[in-house]
C-alpha cells in the first residue's frame, strides 16, 4: 500500500481500481496525470511482463505527469516531454469533460519515436482540445529501447515456458489498454468504444495491436499515422536459418557492455539503465521490432503484412495514412536499413523506377518515403478492405508557410499538432489555414472514434476504401480533397518489387 499526498477538497476526483485520484480542471476540461497503470518495472521487474499497479489508501494527487521512460537526450524533439526520466515510468494521463456514468468514446494515443524516445507527457499530446470534442483522451508511456525490446538467453531461461521475452514495451501498451477497459467509466469513458491511434513507431505498435491475440477486444477502432506496414520483425529466439535473433543481438550487446558470454539475469539487471542506450538500438534494423511467438507465451506470431494478407487482423474500422514527403531528407544511397530497401532492385526494374520518378533527383527525394510508408499504407488498406472491414486511407499534405525546412510536401511527424489541434506546440509559427486543417483533422479523428466512420459534421466526404477502391482523402492547405491515390504508378512498381522479393504465400 502507498499513501500518496492528499490534494485540496475543491479539485475533481475519480475512483479507479487502485484508489481515488485527484485531478485538475482548466478551461472546462478535467485532467488526471501520472496515473500508474502497472507496477514500476524496476529491480527484479526489469525485463518482465508488466505487473498490476499497487493500490493506495486515501487520495492520490494526479496533478503532475510522471517521469518519461529512459531514453537518449531529446535534442529539441517536441514529442519527448519534460524530465525527469526514470525506469519507473509506466503511467498514463487522462483528459475528459465527462463524469462517471457518461459513455464517451475513448482515444488512447501511442507516441512515436522509433521505440527509442518520446512520451505521452509532451505538450504536443495534451488531450484537452480533443476532449472538448466529446471524447476521453488517454496518453501513455511505455518502455523504450533495450528496456522495452530486448532478448538474451538468460532472460529466456528465467521466463521458462510461456513467459514473455522480448516484447516488454508492447506488453506495456496492452496493459495500459486493460487499465483503460477497467477504469474508463470513472472518467465518463465507454470501455466498449476505445480507439487506439499512434504515429510512426506508435503507428507500428497499433498495427501490432491489430495482430496480437492478447489485445483483441481491448480496442474497437484503430488509426495508423505513418506506421510502416511491410517492416519485418526479428524473432526473439535462435533461428534455424542463422539470421541474428533478438537473443543473439542481446548476447552481443551484453558482451560489448563488459559482461561475460554467459551473463546471468542478475548481471544484466545490474547494468545502469543509461548503459543500455549506447550503442543506440536500431528501430528498422531489427533490434526493436520483435516477433516473439504465441507458442512461447509471446504477443506477435508473424509479420504485420502476413497477418493482414491472411485475414487475421482485428476486424475493426481502420484509418491509415501517411505524409506527402515523409523522408525527403533521406536518400536510398544512405548507409542505413532504410537505404538498403532498394538494394534488391534488378537491372530491369531500375529504369522503370527512374522514369516513374522523373529521373535520379526525384527518385532520391521520394522513393524511400514510398518504400517505407506510402505503398505499405495503401497495401494494408487494400488488404483490410478486402477482408471486409471499414477502411479509410489519407494523405497529409498541409505545409505551413512558416515551416523553415527545404521540402516538397509534409515531412514525417508534421501532422501530429493538427490531429491534436495543438498548434501552440508546433515547432514553427502557424496561421489561419493551419487552424482550419487542425479543425478538420481533429474533427475527422474524433468522429471516427465516436462511430467508426470519420464522415459527418458537414466536412468533405471521405471515401471508404472498400466501396471506392484506391481513393483517399488528401489534407491540403486549401482543405480536404477526395481523390485517387496520388502517384499510383510509383506505388504499383513498388508493390511488384516487394511481391518479387517476398512472394505471397
Amino acid at each position: 500500500m502507498t499513501t500518496p499526498n492528499a490534494a485540496p477538497d475543491n479539485r475533481p476526483r475519480a475512483e479507479v481500481q487502485q484508489g481515488v485520484v485527484v485531478g485538475r480542471e482548466a478551461d472546462g476540461v478535467i485532467s488526471f496525470k501520472g496515473l500508474p497503470y502497472a507496477a514500476p518495472p524496476v529491480g527484479d521487474l526489469r525485463w518482465r511482463a508488466p505487473q498490476p499497479a499497487a493500490t493506495w489508501e486515501g487520495e492520490r494527487d494526479a496533478g503532475q505527469a510522471g517521469a518519461i521512460c529512459i531514453q537518449p537526450p531529446a535534442n529539441g524533439d517536441n514529442g519527448v516531454g519534460p524530465l525527469p526520466m526514470s525506469e519507473d515510468c509506466l503511467t498514463l494521463n487522462v483528459w475528459t469533460q465527462g463524469s462517471a456514468g457518461d459513455r464517451r468514446p475513448v482515444m488512447v494515443w501511442i507516441h512515436g519515436g522509433g521505440l527509442n524516445n518520446g512520451s505521452g507527457t509532451a505538450a504536443l499530446y495534451d488531450g484537452a482540445n480533443l476532449a472538448k470534442r466529446g471524447v476521453v483522451v488517454v496518453t501513455i508511456n511505455y518502455r523504450l529501447g533495450r528496456l522495452g525490446f530486448f532478448g538474451h538467453p538468460a532472460l529466456t531461461a528465467e521466463a521458462g515456458d510461456g513467459g514473455l521475452v522480448g516484447n516488454y514495451g508492447l506488453a506495456d501498451v496492452i496493459a495500459s489498454l486493460e487499465w483503460v477497459r477497467d477504469n474508463a467509466a470513472a472518467f465518463g469513458g465507454d470501455p466498449g468504444n476505445v480507439t487506439v491511434f499512434g504515429e510512426s513507431a506508435g503507428g507500428a505498435l497499433v498495427t501490432r495491436l491489430m495482430i496480437a491475440e492478447r489485445a483483441r477486444g481491448l480496442f474497437h477502432r484503430a488509426v495508423v499515422q505513418s506506421g510502416l506496414g511491410r517492416d519485418k520483425g526479428t524473432a526473439t529466439f535462435r533461428t534455424g536459418d542463422g539470421s541474428p535473433s533478438l537473443e543473439v543481438r542481446g548476447e552481443a550487446f551484453a558482451i560489448e557492455a563488459g559482461l561475460p558470454a554467459d551473463a546471468t539475469v542478475d548481471q544484466l539487471r545490474a547494468l545502469p539503465a543509461e548503459r543500455l542506450l549506447t550503442p543506440a538500438p536500431s528501430f528498422y534494423g531489427g533490434d526493436l521490432l520483435v516477433i516473439d511467438g504465441y507458442d512461447n507465451g509471446g504477443l506477435i506470431d508473424e509479420n504485420v503484412e502476413t497477418m493482414f494478407a491472411d485475414g487475421r487482423e482485428a476486424p475493426v474500422p481502420l484509418i491509415i495514412g501517411t505524409n506527402s514527403a515523409e523522408f525527403w531528407w533521406m536518400k536510398p544511397s544512405d548507409l542505413s536499413p532504410y537505404g538498403a530497401l532498394d538494394d534488391g532492385m534488378s537491372e530491369e526494374e531500375r529504369p522503370a523506377f527512374l522514369a516513374a520518378y522523373g529521373g535520379q533527383d526525384g527518385y532520391d527525394q521520394f522513393v524511400l518515403s514510398d518504400l517505407v510508408f506510402n505503398e505499405p499504407a495503401r497495401h494494408l488498406a487494400r488488404l483490410h478492405a478486402r477482408n471486409g472491414h471499414p477502411t479509410y486511407l489519407y494523405r497529409f499534405d498541409v505545409v505551413s508557410a512558416a515551416m523553415p525546412e527545404p521540402h516538397d510536401g509534409a515531412t514525417h511527424a508534421s501532422e501530429r499538432q493538427y490531429v491534436f489541434d495543438n498548434l501552440s506546440a508546433s515547432p514553427w509559427p502557424t496561421a489561419a489555414l493551419d487552424q482550419r486543417a487542425a479543425d478538420a483533422m481533429a474533427g475527422y479523428w474524433t468522429t471516427f472514434a465516436a462511430k467508426g466512420d470519420p464522415n459527418g459534421g458537414g466536412r468533405q466526404a471521405w471515401p471508404e476504401f472498400g466501396a471506392e477502391r484506391d481513393r483517399l482523402l488528401e489534407f491540403t492547405n486549401d482543405g480536404p480533397v477526395a481523390k485517387p491515390v496520388p502517384f499510383a504508378n510509383r506505388l504499383d512498381l513498388i508493390e511488384a518489387y516487394y511481391g518479387r522479393l517476398d512472394p505471397p504465400r
